[in-house]
C-alpha cells in the first residue's frame, strides 16, 4: 500500500517535515518513492510548500494520506479536488462547472488565509506599539524620580553649606575666646 506522509527532518524543537510518497512498510524517516513537498509547522500561519498536480495523480491511483497529511490536503484544496474530479468521471457535473467550483473556494481559501496574516501582523503590530508606550512610560518615571531626588539632594547641600559656614566663624570665635584667657 502507498502512503502519503511526512518524514521529519530539522533539529530538536524546531521540526521541519517533507511531504513524501512512500510504501506503508518502510519506517518514517526511510525509503520513499518521491518527495513531493515540504511543511513547516513552526511558522504561524503553518507553511506548505506542495507539488499539488504530484499530490492529486498520487490520490486519484490509490495513495492513502496519513491523518495530518489528510489535513493538509484538506486545506490546500487537493481532496476537495478529488471530490470534484470522482463527481466528472461519474458524469454528474461538468469538468467545466468542477473547475469553477474549486476557482471560487480557493478564492475564498485565499481570503481566510490573508486575513489571517493581516491580523496576525496587526496585532504584532500593536503589542510592539504598546510595548513601546510602556517603555516610554517607565522612562519618564525614572526620569521624575531622579530629578525629584536631585532636588530633595540639593537643598540639603545647600543647607550643609550654610551650615559649615555658620559654623565656622562661630569656631574661629570660640577660638579667639580661648586665646584671650
Amino acid at each position: 500500500m502507498v502512503k502519503l506522509r511526512l518524514a521529519r527532518r530539522g533539529r530538536k524543537k524546531q521540526a521541519i517535515y517533507d511531504i513524501v510518497i512512500a510504501d506503508a512498510r518502510s519506517p518514517r524517516d526511510g525509503k520513499f518513492i518521491a518527495k513531493i513537498g515540504t511543511y513547516n509547522p513552526n511558522t504561524n500561519p503553518a507553511s506548505i510548500i506542495l507539488e499539488e498536480d504530484k499530490a492529486f495523480d498520487w490520490l486519484m491511483k490509490g495513495a492513502q494520506p496519513t491523518d495530518t497529511m489528510r489535513a493538509i490536503l484538506s486545506y490546500k484544496g487537493i481532496l476537495y479536488k478529488k471530490h470534484l474530479q470522482i463527481g466528472v468521471n461519474k458524469g454528474a457535473i461538468t469538468q467545466e462547472e468542477a473547475d469553477k467550483k474549486l476557482a471560487e473556494w480557493m478564492s475564498k481559501k485565499e481570503g481566510k488565509i490573508q486575513t489571517k496574516v493581516d491580523t496576525l501582523s496587526s496585532a504584532a503590530a500593536s503589542d510592539k506599539k504598546s510595548r513601546l508606550e510602556a517603555e516610554a512610560k517607565v522612562k519618564e518615571a525614572r526620569t521624575e524620580a531622579i530629578k525629584q531626588k536631585e532636588q530633595v539632594d540639593e537643598p540639603a547641600a545647600e543647607e550643609e553649606v550654610v551650615a559649615a559656614t555658620e559654623e565656622a566663624p562661630a569656631a574661629e570665635a570660640g577660638a579667639e575666646e580661648s586665646t584671650e584667657a
